[in-house]
């Protein structure tokens, strides 16, 4: 399985048969460096409705005929907006796409879209995934704070967790080494940090106290740049 870092919280997962994206903000991404019209998956999965993991979504998913998964209010404002292969569930529900599963988690954070006009639409709430995809289990945390569930997430004996880091708006590198603790993943890949200033950090900083501290690696990558595994 290969896992591209496309920016901010946005991956690609590819088993080399499938593709999946993950939170595809591109346009408007100031660190962003793929074009969204380069992409072609088969599913798209959404941790929640800011507008800054929401992002190319629409336009892919009607360009592609990709699945998208979401949170049920999420998936039905999707549909609103004419995306047809659009899969609303919730927490501790496991979605089937191809090449893998996506079951949900909770996150603890905010969920709205902000339209042109100012208002605010798609209501709901914030999720992750445990993701079974490409013989591993990748958590994606999408945007959230430290909580202790974790614990219950580590027990999906996690290769890989795709972790924010910035700080702000999520957990930052202090709270992201404490979730490692209990997440007990294999890898970790930092993300949701140096893509504004409010959420700047250090991810080499972070990967050597991750690394001193726990057993678990630390993947730092730049926006298009890709780690496979083995």
């Amino acid at each position: 399985m290969k896992v591209t870092w496309l920016g901010h919280s946005a991956f690609q997962l590819d088993d080399g048969e499938h593709t999946v994206l993950l939170d595809p903000f591109l346009t408007g991404n100031p660190v962003a460096t793929t074009d969204p019209a380069t992409l072609n998956p088969q599913t798209i999965l959404l941790t929640h409705a800011h507008n800054d993991h929401v992002g190319d979504t629409i336009a892919i998913a009607k360009r592609t005929g990709a699945t998208v998964i979401a949170t049920h209010e999420l998936a039905n404002w999707l549909g609103d907006q004419g995306v047809t292969n659009a899969v609303g569930a919730n927490h501790g529900g496991t979605v089937a796409f191809p090449g893998g599963t996506a079951k949900f988690t909770i996150a603890w954070h905010t969920s709205s879209y902000r339209l042109n006009d100012g208002s605010l639409a798609a209501p709901g709430v914030p999720a992750g995934f445990v993701i079974r995809f490409g013989g591993k289990a990748v958590y994606a945390a999408g945007d959230t704070a430290l909580f202790l569930d974790m614990q219950l997430i580590g027990e999906e004996q996690l290769d890989v967790a795709l972790l924010p880091i910035g700080d702000h708006y999520t957990m930052g590198p202090n709270d992201a080494l404490r979730a490692i603790t209990m997440l007990r993943p294999g890898t970790v890949i930092p993300c949701h940090f140096n893509t504004f200033p409010p959420i700047q950090q250090d991810p080499e900083q972070f990967q050597a106290r991750v690394e001193s501290e726990t057993a678990t690696r630390v993947v730092v990558l730049e926006p298009g740049d890709s780690h496979e595994f083995s």
